[in-house]
Protein backbone atom coordinates (compact mmCIF):
# COMPACT_ATOMS: atom_id res chain seq x y z
CA UNK A 1 0.00 0.00 0.00
CA UNK A 2 1.35 3.41 -0.95
CA UNK A 3 1.85 5.61 2.08
CA UNK A 4 0.36 9.08 1.90
CA UNK A 5 3.11 11.66 1.40
CA UNK A 6 1.18 14.85 2.07
CA UNK A 7 -2.09 16.30 3.27
CA UNK A 8 -4.69 17.92 1.04
CA UNK A 9 -5.44 21.61 1.63
CA UNK A 10 -8.59 20.71 3.56
CA UNK A 11 -6.59 18.36 5.77
CA UNK A 12 -3.90 21.02 6.29
CA UNK A 13 -6.64 23.32 7.57
CA UNK A 14 -7.58 20.77 10.22
CA UNK A 15 -3.92 20.12 11.06
CA UNK A 16 -3.51 23.87 11.58
CA UNK A 17 -6.34 23.86 14.12
CA UNK A 18 -4.83 20.91 15.99
CA UNK A 19 -1.43 22.60 16.05
CA UNK A 20 -2.98 25.82 17.38
CA UNK A 21 -4.58 23.88 20.25
CA UNK A 22 -1.16 22.55 21.23
CA UNK A 23 0.38 26.00 21.02
CA UNK A 24 -2.33 27.47 23.24
CA UNK A 25 -1.84 24.66 25.78
CA UNK A 26 1.87 25.41 26.28
CA UNK A 27 2.75 27.05 29.59
CA UNK A 28 3.60 30.78 29.42
CA UNK A 29 7.26 30.09 30.24
CA UNK A 30 7.46 27.50 27.45
CA UNK A 31 5.87 29.93 25.00
CA UNK A 32 8.34 32.62 26.06
CA UNK A 33 11.43 30.42 25.83
CA UNK A 34 10.38 28.93 22.49
CA UNK A 35 9.75 32.52 21.36
CA UNK A 36 13.29 33.50 22.38
CA UNK A 37 14.69 30.61 20.36
CA UNK A 38 12.62 31.51 17.29
CA UNK A 39 13.66 35.17 17.53
CA UNK A 40 17.30 34.09 17.66
CA UNK A 41 16.83 31.74 14.68
CA UNK A 42 15.31 34.52 12.57
CA UNK A 43 18.06 36.93 13.62
CA UNK A 44 20.72 34.41 12.59
CA UNK A 45 18.99 34.10 9.23
CA UNK A 46 18.85 37.89 8.89
CA UNK A 47 22.53 38.45 9.64
CA UNK A 48 23.52 35.50 7.47
CA UNK A 49 21.58 36.84 4.49
CA UNK A 50 23.23 40.24 4.97
CA UNK A 51 26.68 38.65 5.10
CA UNK A 52 26.03 36.72 1.90
CA UNK A 53 24.77 39.64 -0.15
CA UNK A 54 26.02 42.95 1.28
CA UNK A 55 28.47 43.59 -1.57
CA UNK A 56 25.74 42.87 -4.14
CA UNK A 57 23.34 45.27 -2.40
CA UNK A 58 25.88 48.08 -2.78
CA UNK A 59 25.70 48.00 -6.59
CA UNK A 60 22.34 48.81 -8.24
CA UNK A 61 23.18 46.50 -11.14
CA UNK A 62 23.46 43.49 -8.81
CA UNK A 63 20.84 44.50 -6.22
CA UNK A 64 18.22 42.00 -7.42
CA UNK A 65 20.78 39.22 -7.47
CA UNK A 66 21.68 40.13 -3.90
CA UNK A 67 18.05 39.90 -2.81
CA UNK A 68 17.74 36.47 -4.44
CA UNK A 69 20.89 35.25 -2.67
CA UNK A 70 19.71 36.68 0.65
CA UNK A 71 16.37 34.93 0.19
CA UNK A 72 18.07 31.59 -0.40
CA UNK A 73 19.88 31.96 2.96
CA UNK A 74 16.99 33.39 4.99
CA UNK A 75 14.72 30.35 4.75
CA UNK A 76 17.01 28.55 7.20
CA UNK A 77 15.50 30.66 10.00
CA UNK A 78 11.96 29.32 9.56
CA UNK A 79 13.28 25.80 8.98
CA UNK A 80 14.91 25.96 12.42
CA UNK A 81 11.69 27.28 13.96
CA UNK A 82 9.51 24.54 12.46
CA UNK A 83 11.91 21.59 12.62
CA UNK A 84 14.06 22.27 15.69
CA UNK A 85 11.23 23.81 17.70
CA UNK A 86 10.27 27.43 18.25
CA UNK A 87 7.33 29.77 18.52
CA UNK A 88 7.22 32.53 15.90
CA UNK A 89 4.66 35.32 16.19
CA UNK A 90 4.10 35.68 12.46
CA UNK A 91 3.38 31.97 11.98
CA UNK A 92 1.13 31.92 15.03
CA UNK A 93 -1.31 34.28 13.34
CA UNK A 94 -2.67 31.04 11.82
CA UNK A 95 -4.13 30.28 15.25
CA UNK A 96 -7.12 32.33 14.14
CA UNK A 97 -8.48 29.21 12.41
CA UNK A 98 -8.74 27.46 15.79
CA UNK A 99 -10.48 30.51 17.27
CA UNK A 100 -13.02 30.49 14.45
CA UNK A 101 -13.63 26.78 15.10
CA UNK A 102 -14.05 27.52 18.83
CA UNK A 103 -11.22 25.13 19.69
CA UNK A 104 -9.32 27.88 21.54
CA UNK A 105 -10.50 31.23 22.86
CA UNK A 106 -9.50 34.65 21.51
CA UNK A 107 -7.88 35.28 24.89
CA UNK A 108 -5.68 32.21 24.53
CA UNK A 109 -4.60 33.32 21.07
CA UNK A 110 -3.82 36.91 22.11
CA UNK A 111 -1.89 35.76 25.19
CA UNK A 112 0.15 33.47 22.96
CA UNK A 113 0.82 36.29 20.52
CA UNK A 114 1.98 38.71 23.22
CA UNK A 115 4.17 36.14 24.98
CA UNK A 116 5.72 34.80 21.79
CA UNK A 117 6.23 38.29 20.33
CA UNK A 118 8.06 39.31 23.51
CA UNK A 119 10.21 36.19 23.33
CA UNK A 120 10.97 36.82 19.65
CA UNK A 121 12.14 40.34 20.52
CA UNK A 122 14.41 39.10 23.30
CA UNK A 123 15.95 36.39 21.11
CA UNK A 124 16.50 38.75 18.19
CA UNK A 125 18.10 41.39 20.40
CA UNK A 126 20.41 38.80 21.98
CA UNK A 127 21.81 37.86 18.57
CA UNK A 128 21.91 41.53 17.53
CA UNK A 129 24.14 42.49 20.47
CA UNK A 130 26.46 39.54 19.85
CA UNK A 131 26.81 40.30 16.13
CA UNK A 132 27.46 44.02 16.63
CA UNK A 133 29.86 43.70 19.55
CA UNK A 134 31.70 40.71 18.12
CA UNK A 135 33.03 43.00 15.39
CA UNK A 136 31.53 40.90 12.62
CA UNK A 137 30.29 44.04 10.90
CA UNK A 138 33.92 44.88 10.07
CA UNK A 139 33.66 42.27 7.33
CA UNK A 140 34.47 43.46 3.83
CA UNK A 141 36.45 46.44 5.07
CA UNK A 142 33.49 47.62 7.19
CA UNK A 143 31.14 47.46 4.20
CA UNK A 144 28.92 44.95 6.02
CA UNK A 145 28.52 47.47 8.83
CA UNK A 146 27.72 50.21 6.35
CA UNK A 147 25.15 48.09 4.53
CA UNK A 148 23.56 47.07 7.85
CA UNK A 149 23.05 50.76 8.61
CA UNK A 150 21.64 51.46 5.13
CA UNK A 151 19.12 48.63 5.42
CA UNK A 152 17.94 49.89 8.81
CA UNK A 153 17.69 53.49 7.60
CA UNK A 154 15.59 52.43 4.61
CA UNK A 155 13.21 50.52 6.85
CA UNK A 156 12.62 53.27 9.44
CA UNK A 157 11.93 55.78 6.67
CA UNK A 158 9.21 53.76 4.95
CA UNK A 159 5.83 55.55 4.92
CA UNK A 160 3.30 53.95 7.26
CA UNK A 161 1.12 52.64 4.43
CA UNK A 162 4.12 51.16 2.60
CA UNK A 163 5.31 49.32 5.71
CA UNK A 164 1.76 48.08 6.30
CA UNK A 165 1.28 46.68 2.78
CA UNK A 166 4.79 45.19 2.69
CA UNK A 167 3.97 43.54 6.04
CA UNK A 168 0.72 42.09 4.68
CA UNK A 169 2.42 40.57 1.63
CA UNK A 170 5.28 39.26 3.75
CA UNK A 171 3.17 37.28 6.16
CA UNK A 172 0.85 36.10 3.42
CA UNK A 173 3.90 34.20 2.12
CA UNK A 174 5.40 33.31 5.51
CA UNK A 175 2.17 31.74 6.78
CA UNK A 176 1.83 29.91 3.47
CA UNK A 177 5.29 28.45 4.14
CA UNK A 178 4.12 27.33 7.58
CA UNK A 179 0.84 26.06 6.10
CA UNK A 180 2.65 23.99 3.48
CA UNK A 181 5.04 22.59 6.09
CA UNK A 182 2.04 21.27 8.04
CA UNK A 183 1.03 19.33 4.95
CA UNK A 184 4.41 17.62 4.46
CA UNK A 185 5.08 14.32 6.21
CA UNK A 186 8.88 14.12 6.25
CA UNK A 187 11.69 16.57 6.95
CA UNK A 188 12.69 16.92 3.30
CA UNK A 189 9.14 17.85 2.35
CA UNK A 190 8.92 20.39 5.14
CA UNK A 191 12.24 21.99 4.13
CA UNK A 192 11.12 22.35 0.52
CA UNK A 193 7.70 23.66 1.60
CA UNK A 194 9.39 26.38 3.65
CA UNK A 195 12.21 27.27 1.27
CA UNK A 196 10.38 28.58 -1.79
CA UNK A 197 7.78 30.94 -0.21
CA UNK A 198 10.48 32.41 2.06
CA UNK A 199 12.85 32.81 -0.86
CA UNK A 200 10.08 34.68 -2.68
CA UNK A 201 9.28 36.99 0.25
CA UNK A 202 12.88 38.05 0.84
CA UNK A 203 13.64 38.45 -2.87
CA UNK A 204 10.53 40.64 -3.14
CA UNK A 205 11.68 42.91 -0.31
CA UNK A 206 8.66 42.50 1.95
CA UNK A 207 8.68 43.42 5.66
CA UNK A 208 8.80 40.85 8.49
CA UNK A 209 8.36 42.15 12.03
CA UNK A 210 10.62 39.60 13.72
CA UNK A 211 13.37 39.91 11.10
CA UNK A 212 13.22 43.68 11.61
CA UNK A 213 13.94 43.06 15.30
CA UNK A 214 17.43 42.27 14.02
CA UNK A 215 17.80 44.45 10.94
CA UNK A 216 16.91 47.77 12.54
CA UNK A 217 18.46 47.47 16.04
CA UNK A 218 21.66 46.23 14.36
CA UNK A 219 21.70 49.40 12.27
CA UNK A 220 20.94 51.63 15.24
CA UNK A 221 23.82 50.15 17.24
CA UNK A 222 26.14 50.08 14.23
CA UNK A 223 25.80 53.79 13.47
CA UNK A 224 27.71 54.55 16.69
CA UNK A 225 30.81 53.08 15.05
CA UNK A 226 32.45 55.84 12.93
CA UNK A 227 33.92 53.39 10.41
CA UNK A 228 30.60 51.68 9.81
CA UNK A 229 28.72 54.98 9.65
CA UNK A 230 31.19 56.29 7.09
CA UNK A 231 30.92 53.08 5.05
CA UNK A 232 27.15 53.58 4.84
CA UNK A 233 27.66 56.80 2.83
CA UNK A 234 24.51 58.22 4.45
CA UNK A 235 24.14 61.85 5.42
CA UNK A 236 24.05 62.93 9.05
CA UNK A 237 20.39 63.80 8.54
CA UNK A 238 19.49 60.29 7.43
CA UNK A 239 21.58 58.71 10.19
CA UNK A 240 19.69 60.81 12.72
CA UNK A 241 16.46 59.04 11.74
CA UNK A 242 17.86 55.75 13.06
CA UNK A 243 16.29 55.94 16.51
CA UNK A 244 14.50 53.47 18.76
CA UNK A 245 11.32 55.52 18.48
CA UNK A 246 11.37 55.39 14.69
CA UNK A 247 12.07 51.66 14.88
CA UNK A 248 9.17 50.90 17.23
CA UNK A 249 6.57 53.37 15.93
CA UNK A 250 7.67 54.05 12.37
CA UNK A 251 8.40 50.48 11.31
CA UNK A 252 7.60 47.76 13.84
CA UNK A 253 4.05 48.97 14.49
CA UNK A 254 2.82 49.11 10.87
CA UNK A 255 4.77 46.00 9.86
CA UNK A 256 3.33 44.02 12.79
CA UNK A 257 -0.19 45.15 11.91
CA UNK A 258 0.44 44.15 8.30
CA UNK A 259 1.81 40.76 9.35
CA UNK A 260 -1.34 40.15 11.41
CA UNK A 261 -3.59 41.02 8.48
CA UNK A 262 -1.57 38.85 6.09
CA UNK A 263 -1.68 35.79 8.34
CA UNK A 264 -5.17 36.18 9.79
CA UNK A 265 -7.09 37.32 6.72
CA UNK A 266 -5.17 36.09 3.67
CA UNK A 267 -4.30 32.60 4.92
CA UNK A 268 -5.81 31.51 8.26
CA UNK A 269 -9.17 33.21 7.76
CA UNK A 270 -9.41 32.48 4.04
CA UNK A 271 -8.78 28.76 4.40
CA UNK A 272 -11.04 28.53 7.45
CA UNK A 273 -13.84 30.02 5.35
CA UNK A 274 -13.26 27.61 2.47
CA UNK A 275 -12.54 24.35 4.29
CA UNK A 276 -13.69 24.55 7.92
CA UNK A 277 -16.59 26.99 8.21
CA UNK A 278 -19.29 24.37 7.72
CA UNK A 279 -17.63 21.59 9.72
CA UNK A 280 -18.92 20.67 13.18
CA UNK A 281 -16.53 17.85 14.12
CA UNK A 282 -12.95 16.89 13.29
CA UNK A 283 -12.33 14.62 10.34
CA UNK A 284 -11.62 10.90 10.46
CA UNK A 285 -9.26 9.37 13.01
CA UNK A 286 -6.39 8.68 10.53
CA UNK A 287 -5.88 12.42 10.04
CA UNK A 288 -5.89 13.08 13.77
CA UNK A 289 -3.28 10.32 14.19
CA UNK A 290 -1.17 11.80 11.40
CA UNK A 291 -1.29 15.28 12.96
CA UNK A 292 -0.24 13.97 16.36
CA UNK A 293 2.69 12.07 14.85
CA UNK A 294 3.79 15.03 12.71
CA UNK A 295 3.65 17.59 15.56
Amino acid sequence: MNEKKMLTPAEIAEATVETAKKKAALSPISQLLLGVLAGAFIAFASQGSNMAAFNLFADPSTYGMGKALAGAIFGTGLMLVILAGGELFTGNTLMVAAVMMKKITPSQMFKNWVTVYSGNFIGAMLVTFMIVYSGQLNSGGALLGGQTIKIAAYKVNLPFHSALFLGIMCNWLVTLAVWLSYGAKDMTGKILAIFFPIWLFITSGFEHSVANMYYIPAGILAKANPAWAEASHLSAEVLSTLTWKNFLVGNLLPVTLGNIIGGVVCVGGAYWFVYLRSKKTPQHDPLTTFVKKAA
